[in-house]
């Protein structure tokens, strides 16, 4: 009996393994994004140097880092864990923003809501590409310095 537990327990884990890579290739933003500078546009500007984004999955959403150069030359990080649940959760590295909110609207778009001292200033919707290596993200509201923002970014898939 107990080596029947043993054995069943076994392939529950084995499913879940299965299940779990399952979910990560069939989501086409996990991976790997680096921003395209020359076919992005930053309204005021100026437009960052350089940046990568990495997402992974966590739990029901999304572990969600970047790393890249200002336009300044100085280096910048963001990070946030979150769900896909509309609920807050915090954020690093936002000059804007200290909690997030992220809705999934599709298979391939995600809205990601930014909000400092609880009050909403940026709304940030990602889209992925039929074809999964271009993902855009469309970025309106104010930045820290209370100007409008109008940005559309494109990343391509590493």
């Amino acid at each position: 009996m107990r080596m029947m537990l043993l054995a069943a327990l076994g392939v529950v884990l084995v499913v879940a393994d299965i299940v779990s890579v399952s979910a990560q290739a069939s989501d086409p933003r996990v991976g790997t994004w680096k921003l395209n500078v020359a076919k992005s546009t930053f309204s005021p500007g100026p437009a960052p140097r350089s940046n990568t984004m990495k997402i992974e999955l966590s739990g029901q959403g999304e572990k969600f880092t970047t790393e890249g150069v200002n336009a300044e030359g100085g280096r910048t990080a963001l990070q946030y864990t979150a769900n896909y649940d509309g609920k807050d959760y915090p954020i690093t590295g936002a000059p804007n923003a200290d909690m997030i909110l992220l809705k999934r609207i599709d298979a391939r778009t995600i809205e990601r809501t930014n909000k400092k001292d609880g009050k909403v200033n940026v709304t940030i919707t990602y889209v992925v590409s039929q074809d999964g290596k271009t993902m855009t993200a469309t970025v309106k509201g104010t930045n820290a310095q209370g100007q409008t923002v109008n940005n559309v970014a494109v990343w391509e898939k590493q």
